[in-house]
């Protein structure tokens, strides 16, 4: 039985999305997780994990703040010295892979999107960049979640040992059921995801204004992550918007949606989008790397140029313009595309293959 440590920054992400890999990892090893929250923490002790918490400032670069979290990561690894590392998202890839590399522990990371750091320019990027090929060049295995992220990586010289490329963390089928398209009723288009700028917010109330009728209604499923909540308030008095708040659980108001917008300017691979199409609901969604690769023009939805509200509005009157019968056939569809590419079985079996290679020659060395 080996150690396994995961360092992530948030158990609610981690949980929802990655928790069968826990389940999986917790039949043969120990398995110890650094959070800086504690939203699933009962739930991942309950199935046996160690949880131990690490504060991270999620948004922007604080060398005082960021320098704590390498220390910290060191510290725990020296603690526990586990036998392989798996980290998830920007801070925890990078410092943990630093500290991984000073202490000779084998790591794998996961890039779950590139966010907008790539798309600054100057010195701000050329650190990123740095920092990335110093906290990679030892990981053992890079997963990406989408071909466009991977080819920026390879393009910046920036590499672990091997690459390997998933559909995003899956969905589970058996969690997000098929539902039955609602008939009659309002056409509701439901927007999922933490209200911010890159999520593509703006464009989605002006796309709520200048569509706005009796037989359309325009929601939002979510918490406000940036400085909008005065503008959703005095929407919603003007009844052009529905604020449906923020949910562990998105499956039963997933159920209640026509279509579900995900309007990103960048995806690792949308897990909004992924469990909309497995609940059997046709998305509109960014035509992005991340999104593409889980809807399909016309059939199980329609994309968009992300940023561009117009954009956004042509895609939601072709919606519209589909009769309930045809909007119902394109969810079964989404579905159906769910089932054969991205069922989170087939996720979780490439992590577990990885992990058990990686510790099988860690063994190996010892003997």
């Amino acid at each position: 039985m080996g150690t396994i440590l995961i360092l992530a920054n948030s158990s609610g992400g981690l949980y929802d999305f990655r928790n069968e890999l826990l389940v999986g990892l917790l039949k043969k090893h120990k398995v110890a997780i650094s959070l800086p929250d504690d939203v699933k923490v009962k739930e991942l002790e309950a199935e046996g994990c160690q949880v131990i918490h690490t504060p991270i400032n999620r948004r922007g670069v604080n060398p005082k703040e960021d320098g704590k979290l390498f220390f910290a990561y060191r510290k725990l690894l020296k603690e526990i010295r586990p036998d392989l590392v798996l980290t998830y998202t920007i801070k925890p890839n990078i410092y943990g892979g630093f500290a991984c590399r000073m202490l000779k522990i084998p790591y794998m990371v996961t890039i779950t999107g590139l966010g907008g750091a790539f798309d600054r320019k100057g010195f701000f990027l050329r650190m990123i960049i740095a920092m990335y090929r110093i906290g990679l060049r030892r990981a053992e295995c890079v997963f990406f979640q989408n071909t466009e992220n991977k080819g920026i990586f390879e393009g910046y010289g920036i590499r672990g040992k091997k690459a390997r490329l998933v559909n995003g963390s899956g969905v589970n089928l058996s969690r997000h059921t098929f539902e039955p398209y609602p008939q009659g009723g309002k056409t509701i288009f439901l927007f999922v995801g933490r209200v911010m700028k890159e999520r593509g917010i703006l464009e989605f109330l002006e796309a709520a204004v200048r569509l706005h009728r009796e037989d359309v209604e325009f929601a939002i499923l979510g918490y406000c992550d940036e400085d909008y909540q005065e503008l959703l308030n005095e929407y919603e008095e003007k009844g052009i918007i529905c604020q449906w708040g923020f949910h562990t659980q998105v499956h039963p108001f997933l159920t209640k949606a026509s279509a579900i917008v995900v309007a990103s300017f960048h995806e690792g691979m949308s897990n909004a989008l992924i469990e909309a199409a497995a609940t059997g609901r046709p998305v509109i969604a960014s035509n992005i790397s991340g999104c593409l690769e889980a809807f399909e023009e016309g059939v199980t939805g329609f994309g968009f140029t992300p940023g561009n509200a117009d954009a956004l509005i042509e895609a939601m009157e072709k919606f519209l313009a589909l009769s309930r019968q045809e909007q119902a056939r394109m969810g079964k569809a989404a579905r159906a595309k769910m089932e054969r590419e991205f069922d989170r079985n087939m996720v979780i079996g490439a992590y577990l293959e990885e992990a058990e290679g990686i510790l099988g020659q860690q063994a190996g060395k010892w003997k």
